[in-house]
């Protein structure tokens, strides 16, 4: 079976190009992280949800015109990377773009759950290209479930990403709530931490440190994710100061993703809104991360007070020693 759908874009036919193809954009309506190396034979590994990825390679490309790609899932669906073909033929009208895509290969059961996967992001990709705010958070990858280490990791970062695209040149200088920093300092601390724990797994790691915050932290954050997925959770990690448990690295990342996006988002008077679901869990990593030791080291100062009706992202930034008000 196959599904089959029509949608129109106000933009031209290399703009909707650019959505269904480049990291940067496909983060915008589709995905948490992308990697794509467009060219034929090229394979792509998209996290659509924490916890869940397509990959698959390209077989025909016409830029601004059409793009075929094999899809499946690394896990879940029954369906292995490569098994079914997903054909988008772009159009262009008097109004800007028609996009035409076709999911072939699918089972019958398959092709109604991906008729609900494709429907919710075909709407997003239409409100990104209609709307002044774009197709804003998906609430999709909120809230993982079932969630671990990993999939809280990818929900944190497209907590972060939310925040850092909006960032500004004139917020560079801004003081953070992580007192050691402004916020141009935090982002160098957190793309030096992502090389470190990335280094540590193996990762290739190409950085453009001139590129906008969002875009930065995306390319070294994607394939570390993608190298902890494949090493799993299991043993420990040499660190090159220390070898730590795999878990508590990835607890580390974790708090490097959620606590920070936090700290950006006070230092740039944005709103951070996080799923309760997210935030008890890594409340749970912090608490099982960052020990007496760990905060004598000075990294985390001592945990700070809340009220009684704190929520739950509160109770985790007073945990990490913040002050929830700042």
């Amino acid at each position: 079976m196959s599904f089959d759908k029509t949608i129109h874009l106000p933009v031209t036919a290399d703009e909707a190009f650019a959505l269904i193809t480049e990291p940067e954009r496909l983060r915008r309506w589709q995905t948490v992280a992308a990697r794509v190396d467009l060219r034929i034979g090229g394979e792509y590994r998209w996290t659509v949800t924490p916890g869940h990825h397509a990959a698959g390679t390209f077989q025909e490309i016409e830029p601004g015109k059409r793009i075929v790609f094999t899809w499946g899932w690394e896990s879940g669906m029954d369906l292995a990377p490569g098994a079914s073909t997903i054909t988008i033929t772009l159009e262009p009208d008097a109004e800007g773009t028609s996009l035409r895509l076709v999911h072939d290969g699918l089972t019958p059961e398959q092709a109604v759950a991906h008729a609900e996967g494709w429907n919710h992001y075909l709407d997003r990709l239409i409100a990104e290209t209609s709307s002044a705010a774009g197709a804003g958070p998906d609430e999709w990858s909120a809230a993982p479930d079932p969630i671990d280490h990993l999939s809280s990791a990818e929900a944190s970062l497209a907590v972060l990403l939310g925040v850092l695209r909006k960032l500004t040149p004139a917020d560079r200088d801004k003081a953070t709530p992580c007192e050691e920093f402004n916020a141009h300092e935090l982002l160098e601390h957190l793309a030096g931490s992502l090389k470190g724990i990335g280094g540590a797994l193996g990762a290739n790691l190409p950085e453009d440190a001139d590129a906008a915050p969002e875009v930065r932290i995306a390319g070294l954050a994607q394939p570390t994710l993608e190298a902890f997925a494949r090493r799993g959770l299991e043993g420990t990690i040499d660190m090159g100061f220390a070898e730590l448990p795999a878990t508590m690295v990835a607890g580390i990342l974790n708090l490097e993703f959620l606590v920070h996006a936090w700290d950006f988002a006070k230092a740039s008077g944005q709103e951070l809104v996080v799923s309760d679901v997210l935030t008890d869990y890594v409340e749970g990593l912090a608490q099982a991360t960052i020990s007496e030791q760990v905060r004598a080291s000075g990294s985390f100062a001592s945990a700070q007070p809340v009220a009684e009706t704190a929520g739950s992202l509160e109770r985790l930034i007073a945990f990490t020693g913040r002050t929830v008000a700042a």
